[in-house]
């Protein structure tokens, strides 16, 4: 059986995702047989689609709006949730955050983020399971992106990103247009039209908008 850095090694290739040229990322190309390869090799069914090896419209407007505003992290503790290839994270720490935690439950996802910030030079802590029952105290920033896509997975996670709010966090959601994001408390900040692919999405570009929770 692989090691999750030889196997995201073997079928990835280094590349930049088209709005943020200067993060380089292992990316595959197709998500289909990634998924197929990863349940055979590793020997196990069911396992999570493998969304570290692309990198999604919210991630990278999110990415985007950091590194061309990085006051926003600068000095502070970030937590990207739902992290993926961790290109929102690497941005952080790229523009000075002082801590950026890369949250994602998928372990494979884990490890990818460590690769992908490693090779751009940054150092980011992963994690896979935080408590969405209570607030996260350990972050001045959370970010979220591309995260509304199911209907009780963006309740929960909304509920839980409120909490946050409550306890004094900023918290900026990405949405590429998904059907589940809230219609309430959000504060539009930028738009970013995004290049997609045609093995993810239903078209060729993507209007992700990042909103902050007010």
């Amino acid at each position: 059986m692989p090691s999750k850095t030889d196997f995201i090694r073997a079928n990835t290739a280094l590349g930049t995702a088209p709005l943020v040229p200067e993060i380089t990322l292992y990316l595959a190309a197709e998500v289909t047989p990634l998924w197929q390869m990863a349940e055979e090799q590793f020997r196990q069914t069911g396992m999570p689609p493998p969304y570290w090896a692309f990198a999604w419209p919210g991630g990278q407007g999110l990415a985007r709006y950091i590194l061309d505003h990085p006051q926003i992290v600068r000095g502070k503790r970030v937590l990207d949730f739902a992290a993926g290839c961790g290109i929102a994270a690497i941005a952080a720490m790229k523009m000075g955050a002082k801590q950026v935690m890369a949250v994602d439950i998928d372990p494979v996802a884990e490890t990818a983020a460590q690769m992908n910030a490693d090779i751009n030079g940054v150092a980011v802590e992963t994690c896979q399971i935080i408590d969405m029952n209570k607030a996260f105290k350990d972050a001045d920033m959370i970010f979220a992106g591309d995260v509304c896509y199911q209907q009780a997975m963006s309740a929960s996670i909304v509920r839980w990103l409120r909490l946050c709010a409550e306890k004094g966090a900023d918290i900026l959601l990405a949405d590429p247009g998904r059907a589940y994001v809230p219609e309430d408390g959000l504060k539009e900040i930028i738009r970013y039209e995004v290049q997609t692919s045609r093995d993810l999405e239903d078209r060729d570009t993507r209007v992700v908008t990042i909103w902050k929770m007010v």
